[in-house]
């Protein structure tokens, strides 16, 4: 199994897609669950919808855990994304290549 490109933490190691997290998370989030073939309006908008956020953050994050070979588990994402989420949603951009063209999402 692998793991992710970018620690939790490495949020800063891309300044713009942490700047679009921070000021419009609804779009990265969205376009993260475009890249895993998931509907980026749902997701979208299931940012603002409490209960509805909890089963779209995980979801998405394990697809891009299935998707990419990563080891984790439902109950790890939850708990990542409820005491960082900013961190853990910079971070599926950058696994997913969010700003990119294309939907190619092959680890190199």
């Amino acid at each position: 199994m692998g793991e992710w490109q970018n620690g939790l933490f490495g949020c800063f190691n891309d300044c713009k897609t942490c700047i679009f997290a921070y000021f419009v998370p609804c779009f990265v989030f969205g376009k993260n669950a475009e890249k895993v073939g998931e509907s980026c309006i749902m997701c979208a908008l299931a940012t603002f919808v409490p209960i509805l956020n909890i089963y779209a953050v995980t979801k998405i994050r394990g697809k891009i855990r299935e998707q990419k070979g990563i080891e984790g588990s439902c109950c790890n994402d939850l708990l990542i994304w409820w005491f960082c989420g900013l961190c853990a949603l910079v971070q599926e951009a950058q696994e997913v290549g969010w700003n990119q063209d294309g939907q190619a999402m092959a680890r190199e």
